[in-house]
């Protein structure tokens, strides 16, 4: 897969609660808050940066255990993640973002939407976790007992070379995407020291089970429905199923759903042109909700029994 030799978003950093947080700047105008997916970091959104730093603030966080940024012992959850990028935002002095999550970035995104409303004017949703059981085997199997003394054996920089080499001779004979596995693969070569493994092995278990994802937005979605809504799936994901999308954009409504036939797990990095000019004619075609922080509890249908 090409990648960017020069990058886009501007590497800066600062200190949260104690912990270094890494994060990735570039452009002017509306701010996109850029969350990135489970053992990948900022550099994720850099095919993608060019195109949409022309119209737009570009903030890119690496999440802590991820990237650059520390990988303290904590809090791994979707709320902990939710409340850390809040709080980069809050010190960077952006008060309202349209957010844009990638997978598990994509549950974080949902989580800031329904714990921070007011600071949320659009929802983007990029092969999204928390939208159904189904992940691929290899996240699944991270969640088994056992995967702490596994992991340093399978988060080898040789892992990266062969999931090219598998992805490539998968691809051609048509049983997966070898972009998805080349994604995986790049993933665990990350994982390289035991901090970065040990924020992983928390990160995944707060969300996925050996079943599956354990974690579910399903119940939330309708909430969304005063909250503009993209979702976008490649048609060939193998690591999270178009089916989740779909379902999630008949339950959201006034979503759109924008599918990219021959991308992956990474719609945004398969064809960047596509994604920008989606996401720019959807920031451009709909109205920056203004929500209240209790915007949901009237929604709910909380109350005395």
């Amino acid at each position: 897969m090409q990648r960017v030799t020069q990058p886009v978003l501007e590497p800066n950093e600062l200190t949260l609660h104690g912990h270094r947080v890494s994060y990735g700047k570039a452009g002017r105008g509306p701010v996109l808050l850029l969350l990135h997916g489970i053992t990948n970091s900022s550099e994720t959104w850099e095919r993608v940066a060019s195109r949409l730093s022309e119209r737009f603030t570009l903030i890119a966080p690496d999440l802590l255990g991820h990237g650059n940024s520390a990988t303290p012992r904590g809090d791994y959850s979707l709320g902990a993640h939710a409340s850390a990028v809040r709080d980069v935002l809050t010190s960077l002095g952006h008060e309202r973002v349209t957010v844009i999550g990638h997978s598990l970035g994509g549950g974080i995104a949902m989580q800031f939407a329904y714990q921070f409303p007011e600071r949320c004017e659009r929802l983007v949703l990029v092969s999204s976790g928390g939208l159904g059981r189904e992940v691929h085997l290899l996240l699944r199997a991270a969640a088994l007992p056992g995967a702490d003394w596994v992991l340093p054996v399978i988060a080898s920089r040789r892992l990266l070379d062969v999931g090219r080499s598998l992805g490539a001779l998968l691809q051609r004979v048509r049983l997966a995407p070898g972009g998805d596995l080349e994604v995986l693969a790049r993933g665990f070569a990350s994982l390289d020291n035991a901090g970065s493994r040990q924020a992983f092995l928390h990160t995944v278990r707060a969300v996925i089970e050996p079943g599956g994802q354990r974690v579910s937005a399903s119940d939330r979605l309708a909430l969304a429905a005063r909250l503009p809504t993209l979702i976008v799936w490649g048609e060939r994901d193998s690591i999270i199923p178009v089916d989740h999308g779909a379902a999630a954009h008949h339950a959201m409504p006034g979503s759109r759903f924008e599918v990219f036939p021959a991308a992956g797990h990474m719609p945004h990095d398969d064809d960047p042109d596509r994604f920008a000019a989606i996401l720019t004619a959807f920031c451009d075609g709909t109205e920056p909700a203004r929500l209240s922080a209790d915007h949901w509890q009237p929604l709910r249908g909380d109350g005395p029994a």
